[in-house]
């Protein structure tokens, strides 16, 4: 595993209500969201950089609300048509 600091300044943390290792918690977690929704990462290397396992990633994008499988309407529909 790589570590790496990360330097911040202290008044973010009593801004957000966080200590550090929560803010680390919650900061991995955004990361992780953006860059699957965004399609950089895959569901299994999300949860990782989120520090979760599969089915709580899972929770975490349900929560908030990000599509866990991305449909394109316009290939489904022929997909249909042609099936």
């Amino acid at each position: 595993m790589t570590t790496f600091a990360v330097e911040l300044p202290t008044e973010i943390f009593s801004a957000l209500k966080r200590s550090p290792p929560e803010f680390l918690k919650q900061m991995r977690l955004a990361a992780a969201i953006h860059w699957y929704a965004g399609g950089k990462v895959s569901q299994e290397k999300a949860a990782l950089i989120a520090g979760l396992d599969r089915v709580d990633f899972l929770a975490a994008l349900a929560a908030e609300q990000v599509e866990v499988f991305a449909v394109d309407m316009d290939s489904l529909k022929r997909e249909l048509e042609h099936g």
